[in-house]
């Protein structure tokens, strides 16, 4: 479960960007609330937060942290050579200074309770500086693990974690933890199969498009698991009122060097009349495609739970498809094992749906990006017509026309 992350110097964002899932005890209860108990606390989370904010105000930056450390902690030890760059861009105005990372995070013990974790990572695009893991013991944080590679100060002290001359192997520009991983540590595997469980279409590079390519993927995910395909086939006959039944057929397919393979095509079957029509996909709408490549994605994590990341959720949609699209994680039927959902998008009908503590908004000024949730401003209160304060530029995070 994740509580929080602080960064800065990360693509727009120079100053320090905070972004967390803990709701505190203020807000009134809500569907979208997560109460569980950690050996030593008790926390109340959001299980959704939504971005919104002007175009190029920084909304995909924001939620580009997330992939960022998920491919870090879990990947990164697998993927770079020594001599490769780490895969991210610091704010351009101080691209030699250190970018600075701290995650709050909860696994589950052997006891069913969950351990609270706190990971800290000082990094460039060339190396890492430091980089550290600590649990929760008592009221206080302990080490597992604290490794340095300034140019003044070189040093690596742990408890349980690698031994010093397994962990002086390991590159300058990976992290720790995924080379651990490696190495079976029983901790470290703890830690990547949570950093592994995020899903989500936005990369360091940019979010992914809708390709073909896409929805040959998600035609192969929802074949090889039926309980899945059922939920995708009712979802968009929900969505898309033409569609009847959804199948999958082998197609002949051309790489980029003209070599041919079969791969699997989704078809929308269509009733008219008596009649069944058959479409393949990649003929279906822009909105109808971009919701089954969505649901690829959203559908698998609430049925194993873990963390969506979904940049412009909305993007091709009705806005009235939106609220069922957050409202698969409302409910324990649809939700089972409380996964959590993070999102931008450009409908502020999202001020209809959610409270002011799932709410950030992001906005730029003089080419840096900072984002605030919306319980952190001042004289909002709960029964407000957010969306109308939205509308009318009252808490700013809207295009300057």
């Amino acid at each position: 479960m994740l509580l929080y992350i602080r960064f800065n110097n990360f693509f727009s964002f120079a100053g320090e960007g905070e972004w967390s899932f803990k709701v505190g005890k203020q807000p009134a209860e809500s569907l979208y609330d997560i109460n569980l108990k950690t050996t030593y606390d008790k926390f109340r989370l959001n299980k959704v937060t939504g971005v919104l904010g002007a175009n190029g105000s920084g909304k995909t930056q924001f939620l580009k942290v997330l992939p960022f450390l998920s491919w870090f902690i879990a990947r990164s030890a697998k993927r770079l050579e020594s001599n490769d760059a780490i895969l991210f861009s610091p704010f351009k105005g101080t691209e030699e200074k250190i970018s600075n990372f701290e995650v709050g995070f909860l696994l589950k013990n052997e006891d069913d309770l969950y351990d609270e974790y706190r990971y800290e990572l000082s990094v460039t695009t060339k190396k890492v500086y430091r980089e550290a893991l600590y649990q929760k013991t008592s009221r206080s944080f302990s080490y597992i693990f604290e490794r340095i590679n300034d140019e003044e100060i070189v040093s690596y002290k742990h408890r349980h974690f690698l031994s010093p001359s397994l962990a002086d192997d390991a590159n300058t520009n990976v992290s720790l933890i995924a080379y651990a991983n490696l190495l079976d540590s029983p901790i470290a595997k703890k830690v990547v199969h949570f950093f592994s469980s995020f899903a989500f279409n936005v990369h360091p590079t940019g979010r992914e498009e809708h390709s073909s390519e896409a929805l040959i993927e998600a035609a192969e995910l929802f074949n090889d698991n039926e309980i899945l395909k059922n939920q995708v086939e009712n979802l968009l006959c929900k969505f898309d009122i033409g569609i009847s039944k959804l199948k999958f057929e082998q197609v002949v397919s051309f790489d980029l060097d003209q070599q041919a393979k079969e791969v699997l095509m989704p078809v929308a079957i269509h009733q008219y009349g008596n009649e069944e029509l058959k479409f393949w996909f990649i003929n279906e709408s822009n909105g109808t495609r971009s919701a089954f490549i969505l649901l690829s994605i959203i559908l698998p994590i609430l049925q194993k739970g873990g963390l969506a990341i979904i940049d412009e959720i909305d993007n091709d949609l009705h806005p009235h498809l939106l609220p069922h699209l957050i409202d698969l994680f409302k409910f324990e039927q649809t939700n089972p094992y409380q996964a959590q959902l993070i999102f931008s998008c450009h409908t502020p009908e999202v001020f209809n749906i959610l409270q002011k503590h799932q709410i950030y908004l992001v906005q730029k000024e003089n080419q840096e990006s900072e984002a605030w949730r919306l319980d952190d401003v001042v004289g909002v209160r709960a029964d407000d017509n957010l969306y109308a304060k939205y509308m009318a530029g009252a808490f700013d995070a809207v295009p300057n026309v």
